[in-house]
């Protein structure tokens, strides 16, 4: 069992995002007011807080949401989940649909620290139940789905 340290979204993409403390998880849409929303398999992105923090130790600045994560979680290697694993918390289930995605440009985080780990460590889901997620909030994992797999496309 994990805990979910902060729920952050921007209204633009391309823009860090903040953290809000809490949001609205909508199935077949994912966070309510997050500009990467929307009917696709990438509704809400997820970092481990553990890799966060390893990587600010490296020297990065950087807060919550700077890596353009959703929700960040304390507790749970959110990487080496499989594809088809489901995240609960509270009334919210996220499904796993993608662990890592080709980085098509360098982003700022990379200029300036020559790597940036939401390529290889960032992990994607999709909203199966809905409902509120708050930092603070209790989240588990249930076991996947028989058969699936999959690493960053």
């Amino acid at each position: 069992m994990g805990k979910v340290l902060a729920v952050c979204k921007s209204e633009k993409k391309g823009t860090p995002k903040e953290n809000a403390g809490r949001g609205e998880f909508r199935v077949n849409h994912g966070l309510v007011g997050d500009a990467h929303a929307g009917d696709w398999h990438r509704q809400v992105s997820l970092l481990s807080h553990e890799k966060i923090e390893a990587f600010r130790a490296r020297g990065a600045r950087i807060a919550d949401g700077a890596f353009g994560e959703n929700l960040v979680v304390e507790g749970i290697d959110l990487g080496k989940l499989p594809v088809g694993a489901v995240l609960e918390c509270g009334e919210a289930a996220l499904e796993i649909t993608q662990i890592g995605k080709e980085c098509r440009s360098r982003c700022a985080i990379f200029q300036v620290m020559g790597d940036c780990i939401m390529p290889r460590e960032g992990v994607f889901a999709r909203v199966v139940h809905g409902g509120v997620i708050a930092a603070g909030d209790e989240i588990r994992v249930r076991e996947a789905r028989a058969g699936e797999t999959g690493r960053g496309k």
